[in-house]
C-alpha cells in the first residue's frame, strides 16, 4: 500500500550539484540492480534524493503540520486513509458520496514530500495547501527531517509493520510494477537487499528506529503505531489516533457508531472495491497496485525457515535495547 515505484521512472530531475553529492556517496544497487545512494544513513534513489535535498533546502513547516510517515509497504495508505477519514468528520456533507475517498486515492489526497511536492523544486507552490491542517508524508527517516522541522509542533504519525510482511509486499509490488508473476528469484533478490540493509529507504532497522526512539523523547508529536495492532483492534487505535491528532471523538459520535463507520470505510476490502481505486493512477502507479491481501503473517506463504531465521536474528540484533520488539 504505497506509492513510489521501483525505478527512477519519471526522467532525470537530478541537478548538477547533486550529481556532484551523489559522485561523493556510499553506493549500491538494489535487488533489481537499480542504482542506490546512501545520503545520511539511507538509501535513497537518485531522483528521490533530489526530491529529499529540496525539501531539506525549502520546506517552511507549520505549526499544524500533519505528517504521515512510514517505511515502504508499511501500510501508508491505509494510513492516509484513516487520517483523511478523521479530519473530514468535522466536513458536513449532504450525503456519503461526496466523501473524499470516493472520489480520490489516497495518495493523491495526501501526497509525498520527497516523491510529489519536492520532487522538481525547493520552492513548490503550496497554495493547494491552504486547508486547516496540512497534510503531507513522508518514506524519509526522521533524522532526516528533524533539522528542516526546527522544533516545529506539527504531529508526526509513524506506522511500523513487521519486517517479514514488508518484504513480501514489497516483492509483490516490484512484479506487478514490471508486470511479471511473483517470480523466487526476485524474492530473493529483495531478500538480500533487506538483510544487507541497502534497499529503497533501508536499512529498514534505521528507519523504524528513528521514529521509535522520536516517539519515545517526544510523545506528544511523534505518535508510533503498528499495522499489526491495528488490524486486530482497528476501533481502539482509531480512536488513539483520533486523541493525538487533536480531534477526539465525542461521546455521542462513539454512540452513533462512528468509529465503527471509519473503520469499515477504511479497510482494505472497502477500500480496493472502490471504482476510484480500480482504475486511475498516480506517478505512473496503478491505484490497484496499492491494495494487496493485506493479511498479517502472510509472509510464512512464502519465506524459507532459513530467511525467516535470519531475518529474525539481524532484526534481533539491531533492536536489542532498543524497548521495541516484533
Amino acid at each position: 500500500m504505497d506509492n513510489e515505484r521501483p525505478s527512477n521512472a519519471r526522467g532525470d530531475k537530478i541537478t548538477d550539484e547533486t550529481k556532484i553529492l551523489i559522485s561523493s556517496l556510499p553506493s549500491d544497487a538494489d535487488g533489481e540492480g537499480k542504482k542506490l545512494c546512501n545520503y545520511q544513513g539511507c538509501w535513497y534513489y537518485y531522483n528521490t534524493l533530489q526530491g529529499v535535498l529540496n525539501f531539506q533546502r525549502g520546506f517552511q513547516p507549520q505549526d499544524t503540520d500533519i505528517i504521515l510517515a512510514s517505511f515502504p509497504k508499511s501500510g501508508t495508505t491505509w494510513l492516509k486513509a484513516l487520517t483523511v477519514s478523521l479530519l473530514e468528520r468535522s466536513k458536513k456533507h449532504s450525503s456519503d458520496d461526496e466523501h473524499i475517498l470516493l472520489s480520490d486515492n489516497p495518495h493523491g489526497i495526501v501526497p509525498f514530500f520527497e516523491i510529489d511536492v519536492f520532487h522538481e523544486s525547493s520552492s513548490p507552490d503550496l497554495s493547494k495547501f491552504s486547508s486547516f491542517p496540512r497534510l503531507f508524508s513522508t518514506h524519509m527517516p526522521l533524522h532526516t527531517m528533524k533539522p528542516t522541522l526546527k522544533d516545529s509542533p506539527c504531529k508526526i504519525v509513524y506506522i511500523c509493520r513487521d519486517v517479514k510482511d514488508t518484504l513480501i509486499s514489497w516483492w509483490f509490488f516490484v512484479c506487478a510494477m514490471l508486470k511479471v508473476e511473483p517470480k523466487t528469484s526476485i524474492l530473493e533478490s529483495i531478500y538480500k537487499s533487506f538483510c544487507s540493509g541497502a534497499i529503497y529507504y533501508g536499512p529498514f532497522w534505521e528507519h523504524v528506529l528513528s521514529y521509535w526512539k522520536g516517539s519515545l523523547e517526544d510523545p506528544k508529536h511523534v505518535l508510533f503505531m503498528r499495522y499489526e495492532e491495528i488490524k486486530a483492534e482497528p476501533c481502539d487505535q482509531i480512536k488513539r489516533l483520533a486523541d493525538f491528532l487533536g480531534c477526539p471523538f465525542t461521546k455521542e459520535e462513539e454512540e452513533n457508531g462512528s468509529v465503527e463507520k471509519i473503520s469499515d470505510l477504511c479497510s482494505l476490502r472497502n477500500l480496493s472495491g472502490m471504482e476510484v481505486n480500480k482504475t486511475g493512477k498516480v506517478n505512473d502507479v496503478d491505484h490497484k497496485n496499492f491494495f494487496r491481501k493485506g493479511e498479517v503473517g502472510d509472509w510464512k506463504n512464502y519465506l524459507t525457515p532459513e530467511m525467516e531465521n535470519k531475518i529474525d536474528m539481524i532484526i534481533q540484533e539491531k533492536l536489542q535495547c532498543s524497548g521495541l520488539k516484533f
